[in-house]
Parts: C-alpha cells; sequence; structure tokens
C-alpha cells in the first residue's frame, strides 16, 4: 500500500469509536440517538468559559469521508479482523446524515450545559466523538484564557503570537482563530489568516537587528521597508539605548517594542524619551511571557503600553491545559420508544435526556441560566442551543469570523461584572428544571429496579 503524505481525518478518531460502530453495524443496531457534548465542571481558575470549535465541528461533518486508502488501512488492522467485509463498504460509503444543534459560537457557557447535540444513527454519531471532543476541548480552552487576557488589558490591543509554543502547528492554527474569536485583535499566524481572515501583526525578530552590522542599520533598513508599520524592537542590547538610538534617526516610528526585562519600568522610561523627542504618536507593544495577571497589574500601574503581544499562555492556556469535556449518549430511540440514558458511576452522573440551556436576564446583564428538558418552554428567557446541521448539511450560514468575533464580546460585556474578576469570582447561577430534575429520579429508579428483577448486582 502507498504511504499517503497526507492523513485523512476520517482516520482521526479512536479505535474503540471505530470497533463500537461495527459492533453496532454487525448487530444491526442503527437506532437514532441523542449524544451531548459538554463540560463536567469548570476549572476553579474559570469563572465562565467561551464556547468554540464550532464551525471546526460542522466542516469536519460536512465533509467527513472515509478514502479507499482509509478503509484498506482499517482492514488491516488486528483489532478489526473478525468484522465482515459489509462494514468496510458502509465505511466506503460513510456520510454524516444526523442533526446538529448548537450554542452559538463565542457563547459563555458554564458546567454541564451543552455546547453540541448531535441527534444520528448511533454508529454515526459514535464515529465522530473524539474528533468533536477535540476540537471542541482545545478551541474553548484558547477562547476562555484569550478572553481574560482581553479583559485585563481593559482595551488595550492583544496581539495573538502563540504558534511557535503551541502543542504542534495545527494547533497554532485553531489557537489563532480561538484567540481572535475571544478579541484578540491579529495573529502573527500567516496561515490562519489566510484560511480565516484574521488581521495578521509582525515585523521582525531580535535576529533582524542581530543580521546588521549596527542598531542603527538594522532599524534604518526596517523602517526603509516598512514605513507605516515597522515596530522596532529595541531591547535586542539595551532597551533604553535603543530607545535613544530610534529617536535620532529622524524618521517616522510606528511602534517599539519591548520583550525583556522589566517591562512596567521601561515602558515609562521609552514613554518619555519618545514623548520629549516629539514622538507622542508612537506606540509602545510589550511581549514575553504575558499573561492575564501581568497585563492586569501594568494597567493598574498606569503602564504607558498600547499593545499587548500574548503567545505561550494563550495559545497552550498554560494555568488550565484541558478541560474535562465528555460527550454522552443521552437517550435513544429503540422500536419507536424513546429511552433516556445516563450513568450512575461516582462523580459522572449526567442529566439524562436532551436538553435545552435557557439564559435568563436582568436588564442589559445575563442573571441566571436554567438547563431544562428539550420540550420545557420559559418564554422569558434565551434559548442557547438551535439547529447547526439537519440531515448532514448546514441549515445555517457560515457566520464571518469578524461578525462571530463581534458578537462574542457583546456577550461577554453582558455576564455580570463579578465574573470578569481573575481571581476569586463569584459562581454563575446554574439551575435545572424540576423536570429534569424528576426525569434522573425516573431513570434511577428504573434502573434500581431493573437490577433487583434481574439479580443482577444483588448482595449474596
Amino acid at each position: 500500500m502507498k504511504k499517503k503524505t497526507v492523513s485523512s481525518p476520517a482516520l482521526l478518531v479512536d479505535l474503540y469509536e471505530l470497533t463500537m460502530a461495527a459492533g453496532y453495524f454487525e448487530r444491526g443496531l442503527n437506532s437514532r440517538s441523542t449524544f451531548e457534548l459538554f463540560v463536567r465542571h469548570l476549572p476553579s481558575e474559570r469563572a465562565y468559559l467561551i464556547a468554540a470549535g464550532i464551525e471546526s465541528a460542522l466542516d469536519y461533518l460536512e465533509n467527513l469521508r472515509f478514502e479507499d486508502s482509509d478503509v484498506q488501512f482499517l482492514r488491516a488492522q488486528p483489532a478489526l479482523k473478525t468484522v465482515s467485509d459489509d462494514f468496510f463498504d458502509y465505511l466506503r460509503k460513510f456520510r454524516f446524515t444526523g442533526d446538529v444543534q448548537a450554542v452559538p459560537e463565542g457563547s459563555p457557557i458554564f458546567a454541564e450545559e451543552p455546547i453540541l447535540q448531535v441527534t444520528a444513527p448511533i454508529p454515526e454519531a459514535q464515529i465522530i466523538e473524539t474528533y468533536l471532543l477535540s476540537v471542541v476541548n482545545f478551541e474553548t480552552l484558547v477562547a476562555s484564557k484569550a478572553s481574560r487576557v482581553v479583559r485585563a488589558a481593559e482595551g488595550r490591543s492583544i496581539l495573538e503570537f502563540g504558534t511557535r509554543r503551541a502543542h504542534g502547528p495545527e494547533a497554532g492554527v485553531r489557537a489563532a482563530r480561538a484567540a481572535y474569536l475571544a478579541g484578540c485583535d491579529a495573529t502573527s499566524n500567516v496561515l490562519a489568516g489566510e484560511r480565516f481572515g484574521i488581521p495578521l501583526a509582525g515585523t521582525a525578530a531580535h535576529s533582524w537587528t542581530q543580521a546588521f552590522p549596527t542598531e542603527a542599520e538594522a532599524f534604518e533598513a526596517l523602517l526603509d521597508t516598512f514605513p507605516e508599520t515597522a515596530v522596532l524592537l529595541i531591547d535586542t542590547y539595551d532597551a533604553i539605548e535603543g530607545a535613544k538610538l530610534a529617536t535620532r534617526l529622524g524618521r517616522k516610528i510606528p511602534g517599539v517594542r519591548l520583550d525583556s526585562g522589566d517591562l512596567l519600568e521601561k515602558s515609562f522610561e521609552v514613554r518619555e524619551i519618545l514623548d520629549v523627542a516629539g514622538f507622542s504618536d508612537t506606540k509602545i507593544v510589550a511581549s514575553g511571557d504575558l499573561n492575564e495577571f501581568k497585563i492586569a497589574r501594568f494597567v493598574a500601574a498606569g503602564a504607558p503600553i498600547d499593545v499587548f503581544g500574548v503567545g505561550t499562555e494563550v495559545a497552550t492556556s498554560r494555568d488550565v491545559p484541558a478541560l474535562s469535556v465528555v460527550y454522552k449518549l443521552v437517550e435513544i430511540q429503540r422500536g419507536g420508544l424513546r429511552e433516556v440514558k445516563t450513568k450512575f458511576s461516582d462523580q459522572k452522573v449526567y442529566s439524562p435526556g436532551r436538553k435545552q440551556v435557557w439564559r435568563f436576564s436582568e436588564g442589559e446583564r445575563f442573571h441566571h441560566d436554567l438547563i431544562a428538558c428539550a420540550d420545557e418552554n420559559y418564554p422569558e428567557a434565551q434559548p442557547l442551543l438551535a439547529p447547526v446541521l439537519r440531515d448532514g448539511r448546514r441549515v445555517i450560514p457560515r457566520e464571518p469570523i469578524a461578525r462571530a468575533r463581534a458578537a462574542t464580546l457583546a456577550r461577554i460585556a453582558r455576564l455580570p461584572e463579578g465574573l470578569h474578576a481573575l481571581r476569586n469570582a463569584p459562581t454563575y447561577p446554574v439551575l435545572k428544571s424540576a423536570a429534569l430534575e424528576r426525569l434522573l429520579d425516573e431513570v434511577r429508579e428504573l434502573y434500581s429496579a431493573s437490577r433487583e428483577t434481574t439479580g443482577v448486582g444483588s448482595a449474596q
């Protein structure tokens, strides 16, 4: 078999999704089932999350195909050697035919609130689990971190510089998208700019300055090439001397960048040097292992920094590198009847049945959320879940990223003010409806009764 140079997205799946799908197929189990993707609990460092990765998930679902070479590879796997040829024919013809509901991308979300709700024949719904979890987990992580950084800057511009520290090249592209969605103004990642239409930022690194015989020649060359956008990196050798040198060039200087040392102290000194020399329009950009806490400290101290470049902390969500995102079966149609599903293992109980999330407001602020059964109605609140795919095809147009970003920032601004605190933020109220609580009790009672009837697990 000729080795492919580009892997198929269809193979980006945990093996057990395929073994389960094969098992369902062999038993003729093709029941229409609903799975919900949600976060079990918020990390202690986050008062809210920003749902992201939904557009990426929809692209995947609309285009999911198993190529012949994919099927040949799977057919050769020992774990699948007992599976009939009919299953592999099924994979060759595979298309996602289900329905999907989702919250609007960029929505603030909380624990146990469905982000995605997938209804499809169970083999289809199972095969897509790994990809959906991966993309929503990662992009939500980054968007949530970026939101905190943006809020900490209090209106100062944030540039996303994280690709070189991201956990792989594709992670860098997705991080750039998620960060822009949550309010960053631009990215250094050119592929993300091309793919998503995100503004780009960046001019030169320390190696540029080092490549020239003198710092002055490096500055002159950059200004000659980029007279309207050049940002001089002035601290390759000495930030203060670099700032003084820049003002002696007799040129317009769009910006200077500080990347090391005591950024707070240096920003005041550099601002004074620039202003005294008549460069009050020159912007100061700061970078170098920044996060929301450092930026908040600079802002509180009145640092004359106009733009913050943030890389590692955003692209990796360093303080919270993973979420408890899960994808759980909540109901299945069997013989024309609806069976609701949950599990009762320790600390992993979840509410059964298809759900809707209702968001209540007081004035311009969100006040509390209610997780309810899908057939409940609360006219005074806003339902978050809405159809995005039907029969495997989009039912809403793709939203331009700039418009999605604006909507995201508007939603974040409607959160209770206390939720923006970087530490010790209050807990946003998320309630469950009485009907949903009753449904869980009913399922628990049915489960207990079935165990008593069959004797499974009973005391001996």
